[in-house]
Order: C-alpha cells, then sequence, then structure tokens
C-alpha cells in the first residue's frame, strides 16, 4: 500500500497532457474524496531545475539518500505537482525521511501563502 513519503516510478504527464518520461515522483498525500488518486510531485536530476524555497535536492550524504532508492542527486520538484491515480504507479523506489517530509509540506504551505 503506498504511502506519503514513498518514491513511485510512474509516467509523469507533461504540462500540455501528452504522455511523459518515465521518472520517480515523491508521493505527497492522498486525496481524501479518492482514496486511489495522489498529490505528487516530480523527482528529477537535472538540478538546474531547481527552485530556491520550494524544491528540494536530495544528496548522496544526505541521510535518507539509500533509502529513496534514487541513483544520484536529484531534485525533488515541489514546482512540478500532479493528482494522478496509484493505478498507474509502475512500483516503489524507495522512501524519504518524515523529517523532509514534513520539510516539503512546509515549504508547499509557505510557497502557496507567500
Amino acid at each position: 500500500m503506498a504511502q506519503a513519503g514513498d518514491i513511485a516510478l510512474f509516467p509523469f504527464p507533461q504540462t500540455n497532457l501528452v504522455a511523459g518520461k518515465l521518472r520517480p515522483a515523491l508521493l505527497i498525500k492522498p486525496l481524501p474524496s479518492y482514496p486511489d488518486d495522489w498529490l505528487v510531485c516530480m523527482i528529477s536530476s537535472q538540478l538546474h531545475q531547481y527552485v530556491s524555497g520550494l524544491d528540494e535536492i536530495v544528496s548522496p550524504t544526505d541521510a535518507d539518500f539509500v533509502s529513496s532508492g534514487l541513483a544520484s542527486e536529484s531534485c525533488i520538484r515541489v514546482s512540478r505537482l500532479a493528482i494522478v491515480s496509484h493505478s498507474i504507479f509502475l512500483g516503489k523506489m524507495g522512501e524519504i525521511s518524515a523529517q523532509r517530509l514534513e520539510h516539503i509540506k512546509l515549504s508547499l504551505i509557505s510557497w502557496i501563502q507567500s
């Protein structure tokens, strides 16, 4: 069963709704009205896409890097959100720490309120 903080692999949609590449995504929270739908954000190894104060870098030196299942330093792109059905997840790659997930949620709240 999927949980907030999991990193799942799935075809992340492009902003024009064209099918996207297979990518890891962070599961942030399930939707209350649709229990199989999740708010997720894309994860990319393209660090130049990092948005300061919103996105999160996961580095090999971080305590939760190994458990994340990521192959290299990556950017959790909180600036790239989507709502997707759990049915399109192709499996769990790993997970981030509860502390990192909480920090990401707080960054998202702060950005929305600014």
